[in-house]
């Protein structure tokens, strides 16, 4: 189940933690880079004929609640999934950059929830992990 929804069924976190990570992206699926953005666009037409070929539809974006923020990610997990599983380049990472939320402020270009994503699919590239200290004033 996605993250997203996993969350709204179980309702609000209660005992939120942080985690650090040192970590090194290896060969990354760089979703902030063109030429990996054309890439995407290559794996999405060859997932579509596989698709119309088997009779069956494309998995579909979903915004949820009141803005148009793209929430559910089924198609962008799909043809990530698939390209990077039938892709002769192994991919160690993965990384996207996501724009959500309402706009900054009145014309801006950022948004309230901008953010990064990285999924590492090579476990060695998690150099290593720390809680972090709590901060002292």
């Amino acid at each position: 189940m996605l993250f997203a929804e996993e969350q709204q069924k179980r309702g609000k976190i209660k005992t939120p933690a942080v985690l650090g990570a040192f970590i090194d992206l290896g060969n990354c699926l760089d979703l902030i880079d063109s030429y990996f953005l054309e890439e995407l666009r290559e794996a999405y037409k060859n997932l579509k004929s596989a698709f119309e070929l088997l009779g069956m539809p494309l998995p579909v974006n979903k915004a949820i609640g009141t803005t148009n923020d793209i929430i559910i990610r089924r198609l962008d997990c799909a043809v990530i999934q698939a390209h990077v599983t039938h892709c002769s380049i192994r991919y160690d990472s993965v990384r996207g950059v996501f724009w959500e939320g309402d706009d900054l402020y009145l014309g801006a270009g950022m948004k309230e929830k901008n953010h990064i994503q990285i999924c590492v699919r090579e476990i060695n590239c998690i150099k290593g992990f720390f809680i972090p200290r709590e901060q002292i004033l």
